[in-house]
């Protein structure tokens, strides 16, 4: 009833699932706070204090400044990661979407057919030496493509957005037809508009997927210029070096980046736009969600 003082029981019940809850919240963000601690330490500092330092004494932006400056691999890089994700999430909802509308139509002819098969992709693979020479037959190999065709529908994905499109009543395609649409009107005139919750969540599945993908450019990809930012991350990350970075530019420092503080800000350049991006695609995919989980 409204008005109702808690019970001792559920009061400490509250108060012990807060305390979890900033428990698990501060492990979380503890690992993150480190690495940006870690990137603006300077290195008389990590000298001094040692490898683990939380609360910075003086912050120093060196690492930053080299790899951010003019010159700086990174740019380049950021650029081939961003056209990745703008084109490869766009061709992935694209694919998926009209085979998912393909799949879900029961009047087409082998339908159980295809689902298994893309079934069995889930279960079993080809193997990475057999996708490298099919890569190289297909002419694939050292171009931008090779980033995006070989992962154009994801067949986990596409079994979501067919369960979402088996949902919705075939009346309004009947309807649609009867007017003279055709299959690719119907597709995006009804459909799309339709599973926008679920094309949002999914595209961003996609998208997250894009931008943290690095070992298909690190096995197909010689050339440099089609490297994407996390291929540059990884090299700083293992090497912990400020080698793959250029000459010329680290030439303009007195006092060169540690190891450490490279790597930490690396780390902070390629997260920061995925994390300043989420919040707002937040509700979208909350809302696809839920949607799936309702409609099955």
């Amino acid at each position: 009833m409204a008005g109702m003082k808690p019970s001792g029981g559920e009061t400490a019940f509250q108060a012990v699932n807060v305390a979890l809850l900033t428990v698990l919240s501060l492990l979380f963000v503890l690992p993150f706070l480190v690495v940006i601690s870690t990137s603006l330490v300077s290195e008389s500092e990590l000298i001094e204090r040692g490898s683990f330092i939380l609360f910075p004494h003086r912050l120093d932006v060196t690492s930053y400044r080299a790899l951010l400056s003019n010159g700086s691999q990174l740019y380049h890089a950021y650029g081939i990661t961003l056209l990745r994700v703008t084109v490869g999430t766009f061709f992935n909802l694209l694919f998926t979407a009209m085979m998912a509308f393909a799949i879900s139509r029961k009047s087409l002819p082998g339908r159980n057919v295809f689902i298994t098969l893309v079934f069995i992709t889930m279960l079993f693979s080809g193997g990475l030496v057999p996708n490298y020479l099919l890569m190289k037959f297909m002419h694939l190999t050292d171009t931008f493509w090779v980033m995006i065709v070989p992962s154009l529908i994801n067949a986990w994905y596409l079994i979501i957005m067919k369960g979402f499109f088996s949902q919705i009543p075939e009346s309004l395609e009947e309807s649609a037809t009867i007017d003279g649409a055709s299959p690719w009107r119907i597709l995006v005139r009804i459909i799309v508009p339709l599973s926008l919750p679920t094309m949002a969540t999914i595209g961003l599945f996609y998208a997250v997927g894009h931008w943290n993908a690095w070992f298909d450019a690190t096995i197909y990809i010689n050339n440099q210029n089609l490297m994407p930012v996390q291929v540059l991350m990884r090299r700083i990350v293992l090497t912990m070096t400020s080698q793959d970075l250029n000459a010329e530019v680290m030439a303009h420092f007195e006092s060169k980046p540690t190891p450490q503080s490279l790597k930490g800000a690396m780390i902070i350049i390629t997260t920061l736009p995925i994390l300043c991006v989420y919040p707002f695609l937040q509700k979208h995919f909350v809302k696809g969600v839920l949607t799936g989980s309702i409609k099955g």
